[in-house]
């Protein structure tokens, strides 16, 4: 049984090669912790390789350890992150959801809401669809998904990131170009509003 900790606990998954969506995790954590009584738990995913000897390290060098199953079934939420990858999810996003039938044969995550995010090197590098097909695992889960209302005036005048469907960045081809304040008040606004829902939903 979860304990009363990870009861009010939000779940923010990402994978990041540049660390922008690492950055943007860290700023979904804040507005998650805006709420009173919820905590966000920060993990990533370890990279793929074709080579089958290849092999990441237990514990990674730098940023948030690697998810467990019990991870998302004990959070009440998730928020999860990822490059954009020719329109869609990165594949150490997309192998780790690929594992996740244990928790689907048991409806573990069905009812929990879930918010996405994503970073492109161009403004229109897929940005959206990226967002969509993240959903798609996350529906078959029977999770509720939670997006950026037209109420964040960001959301209207950013000339950055920043969708209906989801926070996103635009880092530049060189991956250099910094979070923007828009863009960070849209990842602090879907952290806040994932955590609002998700107690809502927990009543």
């Amino acid at each position: 049984m979860a304990s009363m900790i990870t009861d009010k606990e939000i779940l923010v998954l990402y994978y990041s090669q540049h660390g922008s969506v690492r950055q943007m995790a860290q700023l979904l954590a804040r507005g998650v912790e805006q709420v009173p009584g919820v905590r966000a738990r920060l993990r990533t995913v370890p990279k793929v390789s074709t080579t089958c000897e290849a092999t990441e390290p237990a514990i990674p060098d730098e940023g948030a350890p690697y998810v467990e199953l019990c991870d998302l079934e004990e959070c009440m939420g998730i928020a999860l992150g990822s490059p954009t990858r020719f329109g869609n999810m990165a594949a150490p996003m997309k192998y780790f959801w690929d594992g996740t039938s244990a928790l689907w044969m048991k409806h573990a995550l069905v009812g929990k809401p879930a918010a996405l995010f994503t970073s492109s090197g161009t403004m229109h590098g897929g940005q959206e669809s990226t967002l969509l097909t993240m959903m798609i695992p996350l529906l078959h889960h029977g999770m509720v998904i939670v997006g950026l209302p037209y109420s964040e005036p960001e959301l209207t005048t950013t000339k950055q990131g920043g969708t209906p469907y989801g926070a996103s960045h635009v880092a530049g081809i060189s991956s250099d170009q910094p979070i923007s304040e828009a863009e960070k008040k849209l990842c602090i606004a879907l952290g806040k509003r994932l955590a609002q829902t998700a107690l809502k939903l927990a009543q």
